[in-house]
């Protein structure tokens, strides 16, 4: 087993993680019991927002609420300069109750409720990702409610076959996730969310997948979203502010 961040074997022979023995913290708290690395979470974050600073001059890491998301979760991952991305109600829910900037949170999901958009709206969260036609028209709806132009991505599936397990890839033609560039469907939900008067297409998201351990996926990704994104300016005169690529780093 190779060790991380702080976990070392200490001369008892036991697992140790950021100064505690973890036969002892099992002792106090019971089985089954996760213990976080807050060290190596810390520096996983600098290390990503350096890669990236150093090349571009404006990007946003944000970190994936359904890998693991509580209120002190929320504090660490503000305190490193993190964007959130949630999935659910119960996520963004969590993040409010940290008293995380809402307008740093990205809200994705391919099935969101009526319930869930509107907290999203009354919390004035900072981008939703809508993933459908039917969530483009219920959300333009929504924000009309309310009296105000929700900022939205749309999710694209770009086409893409990474190397990982059939079940966590996402990204190819037939994904249930997003709009397929290639059967001309993300077009069409471009001019679709451009014909809304209550919602602002800041951008486009897509995401090929998890646990992928090559980075060719990802430049291929790029590629198509950024030829897309070409084209819809030439065909649409739109041209996009953000691109989200996802993650899924194995």
């Amino acid at each position: 087993m190779k060790l991380h961040g702080t976990s070392k074997i200490n001369g008892l022979n036991h697992l140790e993680i950021g100064g505690c023995d973890v036969i002892e913290i099992v002792k106090k708290y019971g089985t089954p019991l996760y213990v976080m690395d807050e060290d190596l979470i810390r520096e996983k974050a600098r290390r990503f927002i350096k890669s990236f600073d150093s090349v571009y001059d404006e990007v946003r890491v944000a970190y994936a609420g359904k890998a693991f998301l509580n209120l002190a979760m929320c504090k660490l991952i503000e305190e490193e300069g993190l964007y959130l991305d949630v999935v659910s109600g119960g996520e963004l829910y969590t993040a409010i109750k940290a008293s995380f900037p809402t307008q740093n949170i990205l809200f994705h999901g391919n099935n969101k409720t009526e319930e869930e958009l509107r907290m999203a709206l009354e919390n004035k969260v900072g981008r939703i990702v809508v993933d459908s036609f039917n969530e483009i028209y219920k959300l333009d709806a929504l924000a009309q409610e309310y009296g105000v132009k929700a900022d939205i991505y749309l999710r694209l599936s770009p086409g893409i076959e990474a190397h990982t397990h059939a079940y966590i890839k996402t990204g190819q033609i037939d994904s249930k996730f997003g709009f397929p560039i290639e059967t001309g469907q993300a077009i069409e939900a471009v001019k679709a969310a451009l014909a809304m008067d209550n919602l602002n297409l800041k951008g486009l998201h897509c995401h090929i997948g998890s646990q992928i351990q090559e980075i060719q996926p990802y430049i291929d990704a790029a590629d198509i979203m950024l030829k897309f994104a070409s084209k819809i300016k030439d065909r649409l005169q739109f041209e996009m502010d953000e691109l989200d690529l996802g993650g899924g780093f194995g």
